[in-house]
């Protein structure tokens, strides 16, 4: 049994659940990594290190999206695993590269249990058939619900496993791991973060954004702000541009119509 009481247990078993069907849903973001690893860390009381986690992962996962019948690598068990495993680890920013090393095969295991589910789902959309068939709206609606709960226990359960795993277990698990070893994931980790930040530039390029990605770095080198602090500058930032923005709309609304530079940009303004 794992160093968490039993309240803690069901909270996290809860967000497990909740993580695994926004996976399919896409709705409340519940599985992204940032907001399910925050969860996980708000319910066993492990907030920032859970934070700096799910901050690392959501790097990764930035391209990470549902397109059709064409599943992402599985997000939500790659966040919650990961942040269990470094709450009973207790190894604190040390586990974080460790545990983002076992993120990512977790979230290709999660895409076989996303067939599996699939697969057990196909009877519950025949069923719907015949109730359409029937006119039976309440039982399309409660068999809807069984698809979607299906997909809730695709994470709730490996969750729940890995919560009756000793903390002793996970720790000497964690520290029988070379160095080498360790390293190798810390600098692999780095680099997929990489990847996500340069993704992150990419979507952003434009003239307007530049100045505040500049200030986002230079701010966050001052240690004395707290992540609190940071947050409050950048909601600052983004109403002064708001309001410039409005300004200088309206005084260049007369002499013509202008682009933005940014051509998405101008594309969801107009819509």
């Amino acid at each position: 049994m794992s160093d968490l009481n039993a309240i803690q247990m069901i909270l996290v078993v809860v967000v497990a659940f909740f993580a695994g069907m926004d996976g399919i849903l896409d709705q409340f973001q519940f599985h992204q990594p940032l907001v399910a690893c925050t969860l996980i860390g708000l319910v066993t009381g492990n907030l920032e290190i859970c934070v700096m986690l799910g901050g690392s992962l959501q790097m990764i996962a930035l391209g990470w999206a549902n397109v059709g019948a064409a599943v992402a690598p599985d997000a939500a068990l790659a966040s919650v695993a990961s942040a269990i495993i470094l709450v009973l680890g207790g190894q604190q920013q040390a586990g974080i590269s460790t545990s983002i090393a076992v993120a990512i095969p977790l979230a290709v295991a999660g895409l076989f249990l996303t067939m599996i589910v699939r697969t057990l789902a196909v009877p519950v959309v025949h069923g719907m058939d015949k109730a359409a068939e029937q006119g039976s709206y309440r039982k399309i609606e409660w068999l809807h619900v069984l698809a979607v709960c299906m997909q809730g226990l695709r994470i709730a359960l490996p969750a729940g496993a890995l919560l009756f795993i000793p903390a002793t277990t996970v720790r000497s698990f964690l520290e029988s791991m070379p160095q080498w070893l360790t390293d190798g994931m810390e600098i692999g980790g780095g680099m997929v973060v990489a990847v996500g930040y340069a993704m992150v530039i990419n979507m952003m390029s434009s003239r307007e954004v530049w100045p505040f990605f500049i200030l986002g770095f230079a701010i966050a080198a001052v240690t004395d702000l707290t992540l609190i602090a940071i947050g409050a500058i950048g909601i600052a930032l983004a109403l002064i541009y708001i309001s410039l923005s409005k300004q200088g709309g309206s005084s260049a609304g007369g002499g013509g119509n202008g682009g933005s530079g940014d051509p998405l940009g101008d594309i969801l303004n107009d819509y």
